[in-house]
């Protein structure tokens, strides 16, 4: 790799990393970009360019919106012939949502596009970002012998780890380690070497164009199982006006009560063409409706397998094929096959 060659389109739409503590009342808040430079002097040290692109104001992730996927989409649509990578400055609250989301929306992406942030502002002594930050813009520009990217994907970059973002949850509030990928291997290990995985690494077999995409329909409702949950709760979710698609969040391997009145709910919420996705509450493994009767009552009510999905990506990827017009059969088709490795199949 020529590092003359080679150049980072770093976007910055806010989150913690670009925080800094007001003296007066303690909280947290943003500040610009050209601060953020003054807090990381070694950004000079690297021998390419680095151009910048900031989100003004900057937004807390909490604010995150499909709107904003599109103007991140479009960003990189845009800059796409003038950088071999891209890092996206993200709050970690949503950070997974919006992954989840640019992959669906980058089809053909053959650049790596790496979201990363912090637990602690990048002004404060301990802070996590700036390793975070300077391992990304590492990464986004690797290259193998070919000169083609070494991680031609979008993904989340935390505490060391390069996950695949449809995969990646954000699991603790607390600690560095903010993100895991529970279900797929993680694609690089940062230590002294950056070790990358690439048998995990998904690779464009023939050269493809990128075709951003952005069409997406929000009429998505998260519906989470627990014990003593009331018909008329159930009753006034799948009725909503308006709605297309519910990602269902089940107990184990996809289970959920027998009781009658649930089950005609569903069967009825499917047959107006509801689209019915079934995930589980548990951080890591599978969907299997067909191991137990409590799973196979679901999929005789029309509920689709989510697999191994996360959450996040069962929404994002349903936003993404309801907004492109598919019928609710296609939808239900498309979500049983992988688009983007979101799922192991």
């Amino acid at each position: 790799m020529n590092p003359l060659n080679t150049s980072v389109l770093l976007i910055y739409t806010g989150g913690t990393i670009g925080m800094f503590e007001n003296a007066t009342t303690g909280a947290l808040e943003n500040f610009n970009f050209e601060q953020l430079q003054k807090y990381i002097p070694e950004l000079q040290k690297f021998n390419f360019p680095i151009d910048t692109y900031q989100f003004d104001p900057p937004m807390d992730s909490s604010d995150m919106e499909p709107d904003m996927w599109r103007k991140l989409v479009r960003i990189i649509h845009e800059n796409y012939d003038r950088y071999h990578g891209f890092v996206i400055l993200h709050g970690t609250d949503t950070m997974a949502y919006t992954a989840s989301a640019l992959s669906f929306m980058l089809e053909g992406l053959d650049k790596p596009v790496i979201l990363t942030g912090s637990q602690l502002p990048i002004g404060v002594l301990r802070t996590d970002g700036k390793e975070n930050l300077m391992t990304s813009i590492e990464i986004a520009v690797a290259q193998n012998k070919e000169g083609k990217a070494l991680v031609p994907e979008v993904c989340i970059f935390f505490e060391n780890h390069l996950m695949r973002g449809n995969r990646t949850t954000k699991m603790n509030a607390e600690n560095f380690n903010a993100f895991q990928s529970f279900n797929y291997p993680v694609l690089a290990e940062a230590g002294i070497h950056i070790k990358y995985n690439n048998v995990q690494i998904h690779v464009n077999d023939k050269e493809r164009e990128l075709k951003p995409h952005y069409l997406l329909d929000t009429n998505v409702v998260v519906l989470k199982l627990f014990p003593g949950i009331q018909e008329n709760v159930i009753a006034a979710i799948l009725e909503i006006d308006g709605l297309k698609a519910v990602v269902l969040e089940t107990y184990g391997s996809g289970n959920a009560p027998r009781k009658e009145w649930f089950i005609r709910r569903l069967c009825q919420a499917s047959a107006r063409g509801i689209v019915i996705v079934n995930v589980t509450q548990c951080n890591a493994g599978t969907v299997e409706m067909e191991r137990y009767e409590t799973g196979y009552q679901l999929l005789q009510a029309g509920v689709v397998s989510g697999y191994d999905s996360t959450t996040e990506s069962a929404v994002t990827k349903l936003m993404f094929l309801l907004g492109h017009g598919y019928t609710p059969d296609e939808v239900r088709d498309r979500m049983n096959r992988s688009m983007a490795g979101e799922i192991t199949l």
